[in-house]
C-alpha cells in the first residue's frame, strides 16, 4: 500500500526524523490558511500523487508571496499530472501539501527496502539526490552505497557511520546522517514497510539534514498489525479495476498490453504472460483467481478484464489442482452470458474435472475457442487478436 508525501513526512516526524513543516490542503482556501499559519516568507505548494516527477510535470511550485500560494494552489488542484510513473492517462491532483520552503545547498539520495536476495533490509544512498536512482544505476554505478542490516541482529550504530562515510558528510553533518538511519529503521521495520525513499535528502545551508521528500510502501500483508496506517489508503489514487478486485480477494494488477489473462497460481501467471510476450504480444493484466475460487470471483474476474478498453483478446489457463476446472468453465460461461463477448476467449484448462470442465464449455454454445497446452493457448489468442 502506497501513502502520500505529507502522510509518510508525519510518520518520519513521529520517529524524529527532520522534516520541513508542512500541512495538507484539500482547496485553495486550505491551502492559503496552511500557508498563513506557517508564516512564510518561502512556501512550497506541492501536488499529492502517488507518483514521482511531480515537478517536471508542474505539480510543484516554490511561492514567495500568498498570492502565488493562491494561484499555485488554483493551478495545481484539479490538474491532471502526467509522468513517467503514472502512464498517459495522468493522475488528477485532489489534494495539496504546503510546506516550508527549504535553503538548499545541495541534495543527496537516501532509501531502505527489503532485499529479498539477503533477507535483510537495504539502506541504498548516494550522492546523485534528486535524480531517478535507476539512471544514476545505469550512468554511474559507482555513486551508490549499500548496506544491509540482518533484522534478526537488529541495528548497530555502525550502519549509520557507514552511510554516512559513504556520502561524504563531516562533522555534524556525519552525526545527524548516522542518527537520522537508525530513526528511519525504526520507522521501517515497525511500520513493516517495504519500501521507503527519501529523495531528496538535503543539505541546508545552515548545514542540516532535512528529509524533503518521502515515499513509503507498506506490505499489504501487514496492514492488520497498523490499523492506523491502513485509514491512510486513499482510494481516488488506485486503478477502480484493482479495487474491484480486493473486494473478491482477487490478486489483480492492470498492464499495458491488450491480451487479458486469467489464471491461477502466481507462477502460472507469470509464464502465461511471458509466453503471450514470446508470440509477440503484451498481457493487458495480471490476475491469479487463487486456488479456491468460486463461480461468484471467477465471475468478477471476467467482468474486471472485460471492463478494461484496452482489452482485445482474453485468454483463461487453468491447471486444476486446488482449484477444479469445471467450476472455473461455470464461472466462464456465467460471466460470458451476464456481459457478452465481444473480443475472442481463448481457454485451456488442465486437472482436477478437466473433462467436466471442457464439457461446459463445449456444450455452452459460446464463441470460446479451446486450447490444449499454454503454447497453443497464447498462439490462437495472439493470432485471433491480430484477425480481429
Amino acid at each position: 500500500m502506497n501513502i502520500h508525501e505529507y502522510q509518510a513526512k508525519a510518520i518520519l516526524a513521529e520517529y524524529g526524523a527532520p522534516v520541513p513543516r508542512g500541512k495538507p490542503a484539500f482547496s485553495v482556501e486550505e491551502a492559503l490558511a496552511a500557508a498563513e499559519e506557517l508564516g512564510g516568507p518561502v512556501w512550497v505548494v506541492k501536488a499529492q500523487i502517488h507518483a514521482g516527477g511531480r515537478g517536471k510535470a508542474g505539480g510543484v511550485k516554490v511561492c514567495r508571496s500568498l498570492d502565488e500560494v493562491r494561484a499555485a494552489a488554483a493551478e495545481i488542484l484539479g490538474k491532471t499530472l502526467v509522468t513517467k510513473q503514472t502512464g498517459a492517462a495522468g493522475k488528477v491532483v485532489r489534494r495539496l501539501y504546503v510546506e516550508d520552503g527549504s535553503d538548499i545547498a545541495s541534495e543527496l539520495y537516501l532509501s531502505a527496502l527489503v532485499d529479498r536476495g539477503s533477507s535483510k533490509v537495504a539502506f541504498i544512498a548516494s550522492t546523485e539526490g534528486g535524480m531517478d536512482i535507476e539512471e544514476v544505476a545505469a550512468k554511474t554505478p559507482e555513486k551508490i552505497f549499500t548496506i544491509t542490516i540482518d533484522p534478526a541482529a537488529g541495528f548497530s550504530p555502525y550502519a549509520g557511520r557507514a552511510v554516512a562515510a559513504a556520502l561524504g558528510l563531516k562533522g555534524d553533518l556525519f552525526k545527524q546522517c548516522a542518527k537520522l538511519i537508525g530513526q528511519l529503521y525504526r520507522a521501517f521495520t515497525e511500520k513493516d514497510m517495504s519500501l521507503l525513499e527519501i529523495n531528496p535528502l538535503v543539505i541546508t545551508r545552515d548545514e542540516a539534514l532535512v528529509c524533503l521528500d518521502a515515499k513509503m510502501n507498506f506490505d499489504d500483508n501487514a496492514l492488520y498489525r497498523h490499523p492506523e496506517i491502513a485509514e491512510l489508503f486513499d482510494p481516488d489514487e488506485e486503478d477502480p479495476r484493482e479495487l474491484e478486485a480486493r473486494k473478491y480477494d482477487l490478486s489483480y494488477i492492470s498492464l499495458d498490453g491488450d491480451i487479458g489473462c486469467m489464471v491461477n497460481g502466481a507462477g502460472l501467471a507469470m509464464a502465461t504472460m511471458d509466453i503471450i510476450k514470446l508470440y509477440g504480444a503484451e498481457p493487458a493484466n495480471f490476475l491469479d483467481v487463487g486456488g479456491g475460487a468460486t463461480v461468484e470471483k471467477v465471475t468478477a474476474a471476467f467482468k474486471i478484464i472485460t471492463s478494461d478498453p484496452k482489452v482485445k483478446g482474453i485468454l483463461v489457463n487453468i491447471f486444476g489442482g486446488i482449484m477444479r476446472c469445471d467450476i472455473i468453465a461455470d464461472g466462464v460461461v456465467t460471466a460470458v452470458k451476464d456481459v457478452g463477448l465481444k473480443v475472442p476467449l481463448v481457454v485451456r484448462l488442465e486437472g482436477t474435472n478437466v473433462e467436466k470442465g471442457k464439457e461446459i464449455i463445449a456444450s455452452s454454445g459460446l464463441n470460446i475457442i479451446p486450447a490444449d497446452d499454454l503454447g497453443d493457448a497464447a498462439r490462437k489468442i495472439v493470432a485471433a487478436v491480430k484477425e480481429a
